[in-house]
C-alpha cells in the first residue's frame, strides 16, 4: 500500500501482520517508489518472511464476564467478580463487575479507553518534552495492527489495548512514535534515541512479542 503525506523522505515499514506500507512525499513518481522498493527488496523479503512479531495464543482468544476469569490490566492480570447493583465498572485490585452488565463486552472496551486516555495521554506530553520534540495531538486509537503511529500530520495516534501492558512497555511504544518526529526511518540514530529515552527497551520488546497476541483479544 502507498500513502502519500507532506513530509519529504520516503519510508517502507512492514505491518506485525507483514503488509507493506509505503508513506512517500507527494508528487512523487510510481517509477521512483519502484525503484526504492526494489532496492529494498532483500530486507523486505527478510522481514515479510520472519515468523510473526509475538507468540501464537496456546488456546482459544477471547474471555468471558464470569466470576473467576482474569484480565490483563497494566502489564497484571486481575480477577473478575460479579457483584449485584452497580451501573458501572470498578476497579480494587480486582475488576468489580455489575451482573447487569456481564452480557456486554463492550462496557469492558469503554472502560479500559478511558484509562488509556487517563493514564497514557499525559505521559506522551512528558516524553515530548524529554524528546524536545512537538505534536499536534495525542489521541488513544483502534489500530488492529499497530501499537502506536505517528501520522504525516505529526500526530500521535496510540492503541486503547496498551493500557492493558505494563507502563516500561507503554513508555517503550510512547518514545518510539515521538522519536519518529525526529527521524522517520528505523535507521541506527532512531534506534540509538530510543534506546536512550527507553534503556529497558529489549524488556518491552520482548514482552511485546510474547504477550502481544493476548492484548489484542477485545477482552
Amino acid at each position: 500500500m502507498v500513502v502519500f503525506s507532506k513530509r519529504k523522505t520516503l519510508t517502507i515499514t512492514v505491518e506485525r501482520h507483514r503488509s507493506v506500507v509505503v508513506t512517500a512525499p507527494e508528487g512523487t513518481s510510481p517509477e521512483k517508489i519502484r525503484q526504492i522498493v526494489e532496492s529494498r527488496k532483500l530486507w523486505l523479503y527478510e522481514k515479510t518472511r520472519h515468523a510473526q512479531k509475538y507468540s501464537p495464543l496456546p488456546h482459544a482468544p477471547g474471555k468471558e464476564l464470569v466470576t473467576g476469569e482474569s484480565l490483563f490490566y497494566l502489564g497484571r492480570q486481575y480477577r473478575i467478580e460479579l457483584v449485584d447493583g452497580g451501573e458501572q465498572i470498578e476497579f480494587a485490585q480486582k475488576f468489580l463487575v455489575p451482573r447487569a452488565l456481564a452480557g456486554k463486552p463492550t462496557m469492558f472496551r469503554e472502560w479500559f479507553i478511558s484509562r488509556a486516555e487517563e493514564k497514557i495521554l499525559p505521559r506522551v506530553a512528558v516524553h515530548a518534552k524529554n524528546l524536545g520534540v512537538s505534536y499536534k495531538e495525542a489521541k488513544i486509537g483502534d489500530g488492529k495492527y499497530r501499537w502506536g503511529s505517528c501520522t504525516p500530520n505529526d500526530n500521535v495516534i496510540f492503541n486503547w489495548r496498551l493500557i492493558k501492558a505494563p507502563m516500561f512497555v507503554i513508555d517503550y511504544v510512547l518514545v518510539h512514535e515521538l522519536a519518529h518526529l525526529l527521524e522517520q526511518n528505523h535507521t541506527p540514530q532512531f534506534w540509538n534515541i530510543v534506546k536512550a529515552q527507553t534503556p529497558t527497551m529489549g524488556k518491552a520488546k520482548a514482552w511485546l512479542q510474547k504477550n502481544g497476541a493476548l492484548l489484542e483479544q477485545e477482552l
